[in-house]
C-alpha cells in the first residue's frame, strides 16, 4: 500500500514538472500551445497505464477539468482581451469559482450515472490528480487551439 502511493506521489510529481517544462518551453509559440496542452492531456492518461487505471474510471474527473479549465480559458482570453494582464487574472480567478461549480455539477452527475451502471469510479489520489489534470489541459488546449484560428 505504502509503495503505490510512493508511486502515486512520484506520478504526479513528475507529470507536474513535465508539463511546467514543456509549457514554458512553448509560451511563445501560440500556435502550438493548444496542441501541446492536447498532447500533454494525453500523457497524463497514459501514465496511469503502468497503474492498470481504466480510462472510464476517471471520465468523471476529465469532464470536471475540461469544463474548469475550458470555460476558464474563455474568460481568461476575454478578460485580457478587454482589460490587459489584471483582466486575464480576474477573468482567470472569477472564472475558475464559476467553472468550479459547474464543473462539480457535471463530475458529480456523470460519477452517480457509472455508479449505477456498476462502473468502479472509486476516487482515489492518483486518479483524481491525474484524471482533473488531463482533463484541464484538454480544456484548456481545446480552448487555445479554436482561440488561434480564430485569430482572437
Amino acid at each position: 500500500m505504502r509503495q503505490k502511493f510512493i508511486l502515486s506521489i512520484l506520478n504526479i510529481l513528475t507529470l507536474c514538472v513535465i508539463i511546467a517544462a514543456v509549457s514554458v518551453f512553448f509560451v511563445n509559440n501560440t500556435h502550438w500551445t493548444g496542441f501541446i496542452l492536447i498532447i500533454l492531456s494525453v500523457l497524463c492518461v497514459a501514465s496511469l497505464v503502468p497503474f492498470k487505471i481504466k480510462l472510464r474510471s476517471i471520465q468523471p474527473d476529465i469532464i470536471f477539468g475540461l469544463i474548469d479549465n475550458g470555460i476558464l480559458a474563455i474568460l481568461a482570453i476575454l478578460g485580457g482581451h478587454f482589460a490587459g494582464v489584471a483582466g486575464a487574472i480576474l477573468g482567470g480567478v472569477v472564472g475558475n469559482a464559476i467553472t468550479d461549480g459547474i464543473a462539480g455539477i457535471f463530475e458529480g452527475h456523470y460519477a452517480e450515472k457509472l455508479r449505477l451502471q456498476l462502473v468502479p469510479e472509486e476516487r482515489t489520489m492518483l486518479k483524481s490528480a491525474v484524471g482533473k489534470m488531463a482533463g484541464c489541459l484538454l480544456g484548456a488546449g481545446v480552448v487555445l487551439v479554436i482561440a488561434n484560428l480564430i485569430n482572437f
